[in-house]
């Protein structure tokens, strides 16, 4: 008898735990408060407040959603999987991973869609849009934009060919974007390695993260305005980057000329730029990086990238465990949790 009075007050357990969860995702389950500073918690790695189970109660089918939606969107478009990992980056270094990078610009908002790293660059927003509009179908007021962004992030990551990984769940979206702080957190194109290391660690990621991330590059595609002073004037002598190897800088001057053109795309891994694989670290040995920002890994001379860039170079099975490592640990960046911020309605526009 008392072995059964002991396994009822678990059953009554479980289920409060799942009808308060249906109303308040993630009660009772070690929520953190205020923005945070993204603290590495208990839950697989995740911050203070996320754990990958967050939605088991309040929307078991969330992730169902997301693949489903992405599946169509990538087979419509191969680059759409690299412009949602990049969307994912770009909201986590302003502000933390909170969905400020889907802000438009309001009475009270000035977009970050409007800076320089992001104008006429960014893509995938009506992505995010629809797999939002299917989750509220589903699971009305729950899910929010900023954990959307990041399964979308990973569901394109593993739809590339890429490896997948336990993703903490249950941040917040922000009221709030910074136009200022997406000009100034995200790394541009021309950084030197130095500048690529101070910024990374201002986000709490170290050389590992950053090797590991810029791999992100071995999908998608970069705008001629993006490495064109590789081509043309690199130290301001008018003269082409050195490391540039001669054949592959010659295809480039040809997509990417001198006046003009700006908008003019090149693959960032010419050799398999729809499949994540490890391609790219060998294209920065041979010479063959698109941006300043990738082949400085290779030639910088600070720490210890050359020599993460060669691993991974060596064995892809190491960079696709220390990638899935670095997203989480990217993804737990100072996330709004608890009951700062919000769920917005429309990723667009705060409630």
């Amino acid at each position: 008898m008392a072995f059964f009075t002991v396994n009822l007050g678990f059953l009554i357990t479980v289920f409060l735990s799942a009808t308060f969860s249906r109303a308040h995702p993630g009660l009772g389950f070690g929520w953190g408060g205020g923005s945070g500073t993204g603290g590495h918690g208990q839950f697989g790695g995740g911050a203070v407040g996320l754990f990958p189970q967050f939605y088991q109660f309040s929307c078991p089918q969330v992730n169902d959603i997301v693949m489903s939606v992405l599946e169509k969107a990538i087979a419509r478009d191969p680059r759409m999987a690299a412009s949602l990992l990049r969307l994912h980056f770009h909201d986590c270094f302003v502000q933390g991973c909170d969905a400020s990078v889907l802000l438009d610009d309001s009475a009270t908002i000035v977009s970050e869609k409007k800076s320089g790293p992001n104008l006429n660059s960014l893509r995938g927003f009506e992505v995010i849009d629809e797999i939002k509009a299917k989750l509220e179908e589903q699971c009305p007021q729950t899910v929010s934009c900023a954990d959307i962004v990041a399964l979308a992030a990973r569901g394109s990551t593993v739809l590339s060919g890429g490896p997948s990984w336990e993703l903490p769940l249950g941040r917040r979206d922000s009221k709030t974007a910074s136009l200022t702080g997406s000009n100034t957190n995200i790394p541009p194109p021309n950084s030197t390695l130095q500048n690529l290391i101070t910024m990374f660690n201002r986000q709490g990621l170290d050389e590992v993260d950053l090797v590991a991330l810029s791999g992100g590059h071995t999908i998608g595609v970069a705008r001629c305005v993006t490495f064109k002073q590789r081509l043309y004037n690199q130290n301001g002598n008018n003269q082409p980057d050195e490391t540039l190897e001669k054949t592959y800088y010659l295809g480039l001057k040809s997509i990417c000329p001198k006046s003009g053109g700006d908008n003019n795309i090149s693959p960032l891994d010419f050799s398999s730029p729809a499949r994540f694989d490890n391609t790219y670290f060998k294209l920065l040995i041979w010479g063959r990086g698109l941006l300043n920002s990738d082949e400085v890994l290779l030639t910088g001379n600070v720490g210890k990238t050359m020599e993460l860039v060669k691993i991974y170079a060596e064995d892809e099975n190491l960079f696709f465990k220390q990638f899935a490592k670095s997203m989480i640990k990217m993804g737990n960046i100072s996330p709004l949790t608890g009951f700062s911020g919000e769920i917005r309605n429309n990723c667009h526009r705060v409630n």
